[in-house]
């Protein structure tokens, strides 16, 4: 195969973790027969830094002609007090508008071998396997009217959805349950909003369609907790952008580090993917950040472009870098801590071992 993949490294810790993925890919090119073309561009606060937009016009028209685009991070504090256009966070806003990646695929699970390094006791954590399906383009971060007031004393967000939108979004989780074990939690809060009362009755409509796949409707306060004390019994979660963007990262604690989980952006455009993860500006460049989110979000990558032998091979090879305690410091359980470098170099070794044939 021959792919296109823009590389937007971005701020703090995304230059490290994508180098990381990016030798993890450049393994796989070569080991099983592809060529990867990667292209790299400025996004966020680098971006600014540069006296660009926080997504210049130049990596818009890379990204639109990419076949799939590999994310870093975007954040620097150095903007913390900038109006919104001017924060980094307001390129990956754009990205996903301006490509149409309406659906944001989390999944969170246990790696074999640290069932007793997250928070969870050992037989609570065993077996959580799920997949956050969140939507990615609607809601309170897209919403209009929005601002604060000249005066300072207020501020609005909106919150809408259209019917359309939940729809859309709801089928990629009926898909994605079909794949995995034929279960869709939609997480609201209709007790109270408007919008959710649309969400779960449109949802309860697509249903319809799936009647292979169970549906439970959950209030995302009852789906936090339940997150909590038995996070295994979840397969899929289908929720609206704000709901999913807390409940993945509260995920992503469960199951012993937000440098664990991956994520891909798909819509109309070419797939972004992306650790879930933020820029952790007080850890950048001492080779201490996880690269395993974004090296799984590669796999994720791989899989989009058709290449199934190839992500799994590249799942199995974290696996089992994992098991022989080659971790870094937020995973290291009683392990000595490695550095990115060092994981990523014994994940691209671990690959090198497998059968190019069999996948």
């Amino acid at each position: 195969m021959r792919a296109s993949i823009l590389c937007l490294p971005g701020d703090g810790i995304g230059p490290e973790v994508t180098q990381a993925a990016l030798q993890v890919l450049g393994a796989v090119g070569a080991h099983f027969g592809h060529d990867f073309l990667f292209t790299e561009a400025l996004i966020g606060g680098a971006a600014l830094r540069r006296g660009e937009p926080a997504l210049p016009p130049a990596t818009l028209a890379l990204a639109r002609s990419a076949d799939a685009i590999l994310l870093g991070a975007v954040g620097d504090p150095a903007f913390d007090t900038s109006d919104s256009s001017r924060r980094p966070e307001a390129a990956l806003l754009g990205l996903r508008r301006a490509l149409g990646l309406f659906a944001n695929l989390r999944p969170a699970r246990v790696w074999p071998g640290l069932e007793d390094d997250g928070p969870l006791k050992a037989d609570i954590l065993r077996g959580t396997d799920l997949l956050v399906v969140r939507e990615l383009t609607g809601g309170l971060y897209y919403g209009e009217p929005r601002g604060i007031e000249s005066d300072g004393t207020a501020a609005v967000n909106t919150l809408r959805y259209s019917r359309h939108e939940i729809e859309r979004i709801a089928r990629v989780a009926f898909e994605w349950a079909r794949r995995r074990r034929q279960r869709v939690t939609s997480v609201d809060k209709a007790n109270v909003l408007e919008v959710s009362r649309l969400w779960r009755g449109t949802v309860t409509e697509v249903a319809a369609d799936y009647p292979d796949v169970a549906l439970e409707h959950m209030y995302v306060d009852a789906c936090a907790m339940k997150l909590a004390l038995a996070p295994a019994s979840f397969d899929v979660i289908l929720t609206e952008n704000l709901f999913g963007d807390i409940l993945s990262d509260e995920a992503g604690a469960v199951v012993g580090s937000l440098g664990l989980l991956p994520s891909a952006s798909l819509g109309e455009g070419p797939g972004l993917f992306e650790p879930v993860h933020g820029s952790a500006p007080d850890i950048a460049g001492r080779s201490l950040a996880n690269p395993v989110g974004a090296i799984a979000s590669a796999a994720m990558l791989l899989d989009h472009l058709g290449l199934g032998a190839e992500a799994r091979a590249v799942d199995a090879a974290i696996g089992a870098t994992l098991q022989q305690g080659v971790r870094t410091a937020d995973i290291r359980g009683n392990t000595k801590a490695a550095t990115t470098r060092e994981v990523a170099a014994a994940i691209v070794d671990r690959l090198r071992s497998v059968s190019p044939e069999g996948g």
